[in-house]
């Protein structure tokens, strides 16, 4: 006999609570809402995220706005100094800050792998809350997708900022001049061997740890000091050599550095003289370089070592009309050799 009753095909809903991702939590259901309410919502405290709408709107003031985005797949998800969380917000930040921007929203999208613990994620998002609001940068919106067990290695994050530029600041890879200097605000490489002593166990006497941080205020300070600098960049992949071929490349000009003057703590310069890798190319996450003219190089290092991100500043090199586009490196013996962009990845995974 036919049943009146209608046919009841849903798929059954798990319930309860998890300790673990599961692909449930992807699907757009209850379980995502309860992982947005739980985990999001309750960690970033961001209000704008309370509405839940699939947008944020904000008020800007006239002028030219910044945008910017990267990923984060570092492995491990957590070192010393840091995790892929406050490494997220930093980096963005950052490449807001260095092109002369106030950082002003955050967005962030999550790819969470089936089987990573839920507290796991909590402690990233926590940091997360932390470093936006020492950036002054809310995460306003965002998204979140799971995937099967082994397609995502716990966590990848994808982070995007707007930032306001104000009115005549115009810095650019394209603006070294010959006879300008060039500086950076502290210790080079921490970040990348705190990663890569983590990730492959190597034991040292004295921990590195990453020097990951939010650069705007470091910026604020160096250009309230010297107005006319000409170029910043943070050196994260591919570190100092890196940036400063891609300014070099830009502007049409040669760079040299004196190896005598490059910051670098023992620790670093022993792991990498132990598996034979450049310093030069290893990656900072919380240093600044800037290209100044030359009458602003004491004005701009003593407004960085007075903030507490920029107190080991030092000028290390100058921009020069020979070998355009090119990078030279004034050896500790009183050689010259020039330092190429890096054809490959010297450290994988570490941002």
């Amino acid at each position: 006999m036919a049943s009146s009753s209608p046919l009841d095909v849903s798929c059954p809903t798990p319930s309860g609570a998890y300790e673990r991702i599961v692909l449930g939590h992807g699907s757009g259901g209850r379980l995502s809402r309860d992982l947005l309410r739980d985990v999001f919502l309750e960690e970033l405290g961001a209000t704008q995220l309370d509405h839940e709408e699939d947008q944020s709107s904000f008020d800007v003031e006239a002028g030219r706005l910044a945008f910017t985005t990267d990923s984060f797949v570092v492995s491990p998800l957590f070192f010393p100094g840091g995790n892929i969380g406050d490494l997220a917000v930093n980096g963005t930040v950052n490449d807001l800050a260095v092109g002369g921007a106030t950082p002003l929203r955050l967005s962030a999208a999550f790819i969470l792998e089936e089987g990573l613990p839920v507290e796991r994620l909590r402690t990233v998002v926590r940091s997360m809350r932390r470093a936006s609001v020492e950036a002054g940068a809310a995460i306003v919106t965002g998204d979140t997708k799971v995937v099967e067990r082994g397609k995502a290695d716990g966590l990848f994050i994808t982070t995007t900022g707007v930032g306001m530029v104000p009115a005549g600041r115009r810095l650019s890879a394209k603006n070294a001049r010959p006879g300008d200097r060039v500086l950076v605000s502290g210790m080079l490489g921490d970040h990348g061997i705190a990663v890569l002593a983590k990730r492959d166990g190597i034991e040292l006497e004295t921990e590195v740890v990453s020097d990951t941080a939010p650069l705007s205020g470091l910026v604020e300070a160096l250009l309230a000091a010297a107005p006319d600098a000409r170029s910043m960049r943070d050196p994260t992949r591919g570190g100092l050599a890196s940036a400063l071929n891609e300014i070099a490349a830009s502007s049409g000009v040669g760079i040299e550095l004196d190896e005598r003057l490059i910051p670098l703590r023992t620790q670093v310069r022993a792991v990498c003289e132990l598996l034979g890798l450049d310093p030069l190319y290893v990656a900072s996450e919380g240093r600044l370089v800037a290209i100044v003219p030359p009458e602003s190089e004491a004005a701009a290092i003593e407004a960085m070592r007075a903030h507490p991100l920029g107190r080991d500043a030092v000028a290390l090199g100058t921009v020069v009309d020979e070998h355009r586009g090119r990078l030279s490196l004034r050896t500790l013996v009183s050689g010259k050799r020039f330092v190429p962009m890096l054809a490959g990845e010297q450290l994988p995974r570490i941002c």
